[in-house]
């Protein structure tokens, strides 16, 4: 009876005289992995538009069915999406878009700190997407 209590109590002391492990949040961040999927954004081309040709892949892979895709096309015949919208409510990051996405337009990012006081903000429409791009470094993947 006393031994069990006595093994306890060596445990808590071994912490309690340890360095603490826990981090400082607002002013210290930890680094995610390469495999954190994060706040989706847009790769773009050389004159600022969107890499994305509108195929609606994404939109069909989705599992909770967050993406929606209005595609329209320049007179060249080049196609882009005049409306893309990601629900971030409904979204659970699987990174099934990214995976699809034969052109690597959408991509998941390492962004975790997005928080807002209104549903109507956490839907991600082209310029949020677009801008998001600057919040995330290049990220180079065996698929380029």
């Amino acid at each position: 009876m006393i031994l069990p209590l006595l093994k306890g109590l060596a445990v808590t002391l071994k912490y309690f005289f340890s360095r603490p492990f826990a981090i400082q949040y607002p002013d210290e961040k930890i680094e995610m992995t390469d495999r954190w999927r994060g706040i989706h954004y847009f790769e773009r081309r050389e004159d600022g538009s969107t890499q994305c040709v509108a195929c609606g892949l994404c939109e069909a892979v989705c599992p909770s069915e967050c993406i929606y895709v209005e595609a329209e096309e320049y007179k060249t015949g080049r196609r882009f999406p005049r409306v893309y919208e990601i629900d971030g409510t409904r979204c659970i990051f699987c990174g099934y878009c990214e995976e699809v996405c034969p052109v690597n337009a959408i991509r998941m990012g390492k962004n975790y700190e997005y928080v807002k006081h209104e549903r109507s903000d956490f839907i991600f429409n082209n310029n949020f997407l677009i801008e998001q791009k600057k919040l995330n470094p290049s990220i180079l993947d065996d698929r380029e």
